[in-house]
């Protein structure tokens, strides 16, 4: 037996005046975020290659993993990365300042959050969104790496977007490191304990990750990754990219 639904439109559920308020508000919203999207596109597609760098807002100047997350910044410009952060403090302005005072461009994709008291001072270039999943599509597809220092839910948000994307092939292979074993160890055995042994994800899903703590190391392992298979993307990998 099939059921016949009668399925609502705008225009049936609110006086014409204000389904038409309602569906020019949403026309302006979409042309924001196309806006937000092209202007990414324009500033961001000659800068490869990049590392996109991740950690808590929360950290102050001063402590380990601000100084830790500097150096590695600062090595990644000078060896002719630009840097990817999200232009605010902490962590972010600790990639972003390690950048600026390199060789190579310090980027801040900024956008206003309540308790964040604006972008840092340390970008070459510096974009401003008011969607967070436009700001997330701009840290994946011009990435050439990813680093993620301890942090909260957003760095979370951020590590485990890029892993599902290289996971379903959605997004190319990348170096995908965090800094910090005491911090990610838990993570870690959580996954291959619980995701892995129930069948959520493969074994090999949880080697897409590495855990390294000396700066050094981490930007060895990113030349690493791409003298074993070069720095441009294949053909089938730039096409994947589109549907980010």
């Amino acid at each position: 037996m099939t059921i016949r639904k009668k399925v609502p439109h705008l225009r049936s559920i609110a006086q014409p005046e204000r389904s038409n308020a309602v569906k020019a508000r949403g026309s302006w919203q979409v042309l924001g975020i196309i806006s937000e999207f092209v202007e990414a596109t324009e500033k961001l597609a000659d800068i490869r290659p990049a590392v996109s760098i991740f950690g808590s807002a929360r950290i102050k100047a001063g402590m380990p993993w601000y100084e830790r997350t500097l150096e590695v910044s600062r090595m990644l410009s000078d060896a002719g990365f630009a840097v990817i952060s999200g232009g605010g403090p902490g962590i972010m302005e600790a990639a972003n300042k390690g950048a600026f005072e390199g060789r190579s461009v310090s980027v801040g994709l900024n956008i206003t959050l309540p308790h964040e008291t604006g972008g840092n001072p340390y970008q070459d270039i510096s974009l401003n969104f008011r969607h967070f999943f436009a700001r997330k599509v701009a840290f994946a597809k011009y990435a050439s790496a990813f680093i993620a220092t301890p942090g909260g839910f957003g760095t979370l948000d951020e590590l485990m977007e890029v892993l599902t994307l290289i996971q379903t092939k959605m997004g190319r292979p990348i170096p995908v490191i965090l800094m910090g074993t005491s911090f990610w160890q838990g993570l870690i055995d959580w996954m291959r304990g619980t995701l892995v042994s129930e069948g959520m994800i493969s074994a090999a899903d949880v080697d897409l990750i590495r855990v390294i703590d000396d700066p050094k190391e981490v930007v060895d392992a990113i030349f690493d990754f791409y003298q074993a298979r070069g720095f441009y993307a294949t053909k089938q990998e730039r096409e994947a990219t589109l549907y980010l």
